[in-house]
């Protein structure tokens, strides 16, 4: 089975994970930086063995599966938050994502802060802080329309999330002659 290492940087980050699977037990079949196959394919209890003992010392394991879900969770906030009208929306985002999905939202959310180190709702607030200033460079819309249109429940707490994010309120961010706006794979 091949297995994918996280922050396996060197040669001998290659020796101490040949060293590592090899007291697990495991055959190296073989081994570069990034990746290592190894024989009998593990159990889901080894995987987590293996797991553990490759965060002890600074590495990781990546599940393939989770990765690519983690970037599903991430392409349907910045899809709801930037390309739909929160307003109308009857449930919160975290439960339409769940939904498009197929997946329970406590796995969803678990998963997203063990790989992001942040919550999906702080990933959400960050996304829609980035849409608020587009729209506030705009120009076209007042702050009460603003936090309409964003799906809050008032401008002041429209506000409050801004400043939390930025360290300024939306009308001081708007009085600025140019903003720091980030790209939204830069947002985290």
């Amino acid at each position: 089975m091949l297995l994918h290492v996280k922050n396996m940087v060197c040669d001998r980050c290659i020796l101490i994970v040949r060293q590592q699977m090899e007291n697990l037990g495991f055959v190296v079949d073989s081994i570069v930086l990034g990746k290592v196959s190894v024989t009998p394919e593990p159990d889901q209890l080894k995987l987590q063995q293996i797991s553990s003992v490759l965060q002890v010392l600074g590495f990781e394991l990546i599940d393939k599966d989770k990765d690519q879900l983690i970037e599903q969770i991430k392409t349907q906030v910045i899809e709801l938050v930037h390309y739909s009208d929160l307003s109308i929306l009857k449930q919160s985002l975290m439960s339409v994502i769940a939904e498009k999905l197929h997946k329970d939202y406590v796995y969803l959310s678990r998963l997203f802060s063990d790989s992001e180190g942040i919550t999906i709702e702080k990933y959400i607030i960050q996304q829609k802080v980035e849409k608020v200033k587009e729209l506030l460079e705009y120009g076209e819309l007042n702050l009460n329309e603003i936090a309409y249109q964003m799906g809050y429940s008032s401008s002041a707490h429209l506000s409050t999330q801004f400043k939390a994010i930025t360290g300024m309120p939306p009308s001081k961010y708007k009085a600025q002659p140019a903003g720091d706006r980030k790209s939204l794979d830069q947002v985290n």
